[in-house]
């Protein structure tokens, strides 16, 4: 990289870590939805609700590593380190340096880390973090509304990235996550919080 693009890309990093403190947790949410609309699932961050119900089914004793894909501003990271065992682990995943800029200034947890790519590439972030299957993963991704064959790709990747009796935990708007899920989980569990903006559907998909 010249001294022009350093220059640059600490400019941008700069902006960014300055735009997060002004704007809070709630300004930093809203950009990345006004900047990557198609990307992020709603302007609004998951309810206390959603997130308990979302999380309930997870074996916490037997969880050593839970994964998030689309954690936005961390809305679901706290509730998941507050139950995460001691030894455990959580990764998430997010294609907006906004978000993950924002996560690792904000969540000091050495149980915690936070990964600049793609879903889709979840069986290489696991394994160059040193694990060989996660126990969880979740994702409020919007599958209806990402790039053609990305929800796919997604969905498959999860399952072959869980370990067997692991789940692939999903909140959406619609019911089109299902249909990317039916392809690989033969039991699929539903849901449904209405105690949300807006109201959402859930699913967990057992790796049998």
């Amino acid at each position: 990289m010249n001294d022009t693009n350093q220059f640059a890309a600490g400019r941008d990093r700069s902006l960014r870590e300055r735009t997060g403190r002004l704007l809070g947790q709630w300004g930093v949410f809203a950009r990345g939805f006004l900047e990557h609309p198609r990307m992020v699932g709603s302007v609004i961050p998951s309810s206390r609700f959603t997130i308990e119900k979302m999380l309930a089914p997870v074996d916490w004793d037997s969880c050593k590593l839970f994964v998030e894909y689309g954690p936005g501003v961390g809305t679901f990271c706290e509730p998941v380190l507050e139950r995460l065992r001691a030894d455990g682990a959580l990764i998430v995943i997010d294609t907006n340096p906004l978000y993950i800029d924002y996560l690792r200034r904000t969540i000091h947890d050495p149980r915690f880390t936070a990964v600049l790519g793609s879903a889709a590439d979840v069986e290489r972030i696991v394994a160059e973090h040193g694990h060989d299957a996660a126990d969880y993963v979740l994702s409020g991704l919007p599958f209806s509304t990402l790039p053609a064959g990305v929800g796919p790709a997604i969905a498959a990747a999860t399952h072959r990235v869980l370990r067997p009796g692991g789940a692939f935990l999903v909140y959406q708007f619609s019911k089109r996550a299902r249909d990317f899920m039916a392809k690989h989980f033969d039991q699929i569990d539903s849901g449904y919080e209405w105690r949300n903006v807006l109201p959402c559907e859930l699913f967990w998909g057992w790796k049998t």
